[in-house]
């Protein structure tokens, strides 16, 4: 499977059709058809639903052009990061992260590094722990801020001795918001909004113990700010970190921490025995500064 013909694929696919996508890429009609009909034959499957006027992807074509569009944005990242390892240093660290409290400590690193660095530009990605791994094992991310539990064996990285609390969202309105803590026993029978991760979720579950079998899931949600509207919306309560919540507009949404407390560790974290762009490589040793600095020990925050 060439990477040029995946391009070609690519342009097809979002141009809905063979004249366009061929003069786009400035090659014939003919020559752009025979292409498309050859990667069918060497995937072995249907890619295309050819229509009298427009042309649409099966589902086999839909999983192609995800794996095709990661596939290229790897292939034109590295071409970049070899063109760029005898210059300057400039160029691009992607970070990963979801909204975590650990995120707090991003802005103090990159401000010190630009000062540093100034051609450095940086690409923030935020999801899950799950996704962002993923990623990063991929090499599409290079540096992970990580809520635990998570498998980091392949990984390099720095634990914090800060934790993220776990709490309890409801609108203002909510009964439950006159305690100053929520208990097991206080949800039970109610709609439920858990995390997505199924490690996280099970932490979640010990936290209910022999209650939990009472409980009402009605959704799982990947990030806090997505099953906030749902809590917002009057559609159940979200048990969440509370790293995004001071960002939040208390008159919409209110937190209270469970009882008894929950706490997750984070890391941030970059893959072990992979050459790092010098961007990269420089970056993870202002990581490492800054957190064996008084300012991060100030802060309670580097776990050796």
């Amino acid at each position: 499977m060439e990477i040029r013909v995946l391009r070609y694929f690519l342009t097809v696919a979002r141009e809905g059709g063979i004249n366009r996508a061929a003069e786009i890429l400035h090659i014939t009609q003919p020559t752009l058809s025979r292409q498309l009909a050859a990667l069918e034959d060497e995937v072995g499957v249907k890619l295309f639903e050819r229509g009298a006027r427009k042309i649409t992807l099966t589902n086999e074509g839909i999983l192609l052009r995800r794996r095709a569009e990661e596939i290229l944005s790897l292939v034109d990242r590295t071409q970049k990061e070899l063109i760029l390892q005898d210059e300057l240093i400039e160029g691009r660290v992607v970070i990963g992260c979801g909204e975590m409290a650990a995120v707090r400590f991003l802005p103090e690193i990159i401000a010190s590094f630009h000062e540093k660095y100034p051609q450095v530009t940086y690409d923030i990605f935020t999801a899950n722990a799950d996704v962002v791994k993923e990623q990063m094992e991929q090499g599409l991310i290079d540096i992970g801020v990580l809520l635990e539990p998570i498998d980091i064996e392949k990984f390099d990285f720095l634990r914090l001795k800060h934790q993220e609390r776990w709490v309890l969202l409801m609108r203002p309105d909510d009964p439950l918001s006159a305690k100053e803590a929520v208990s097991p026993e206080d949800l039970k029978g109610k709609p439920l909004i858990l995390p997505a991760r199924a490690n996280v979720r099970n932490e979640v579950s010990n936290w209910f113990g022999d209650l939990f079998p009472q409980t009402q899931v009605l959704f799982t949600s990947n990030l806090a700010t997505n099953s906030a509207l749902m809590v917002q919306g009057g559609l159940g309560y979200s048990i969440v970190i509370e790293g995004a919540i001071p960002f939040w507009d208390a008159k919409k949404i209110l937190s209270r921490p469970l009882s008894p407390e929950i706490y997750s560790d984070s890391v941030f974290a970059w893959k072990r025995s992979q050459p790092l762009t010098p961007a990269v490589e420089r970056f993870v040793k202002e990581m490492k500064c800054f957190f064996t600095t008084s300012s991060a020990e100030n802060n309670n925050a580097f776990k050796a």
